[in-house]
C-alpha cells in the first residue's frame, strides 16, 4: 500500500505509525478525523480498543502526558 500524503510545510512524505495516523519529520502529523496538527511534548499516540458492532478494533488516539 502505498502513502500518498506529503507534509504541507517540508514537501516530503510522511511515515505511517498506526492506521489513519501519519507523521513527518519536521513535526507534523495528520491524523484522520482531525487533519494536519504539529504535535507537542506531552502528546501520546496509542491505540485503544473500541467494539464495533461484533468485532474489537483498534482505534489510534492522541492522549496528553499530565503535567507533574
Amino acid at each position: 500500500m502505498t502513502n500518498k500524503k506529503i507534509c504541507p510545510i517540508c514537501n516530503s512524505k510522511m511515515r505511517q505509525q498506526f492506521i489513519g495516523l501519519l507523521h513527518c519529520k519536521c513535526g507534523i502529523s495528520y491524523h484522520k478525523d482531525l487533519g494536519y496538527f504539529k504535535r507537542n511534548e506531552n502528546m501520546m499516540f496509542v491505540l485503544e480498543r473500541k467494539k464495533i458492532g461484533k468485532n474489537i478494533k483498534q482505534v489510534p488516539v492522541i492522549r496528553y502526558k499530565k503535567d507533574k
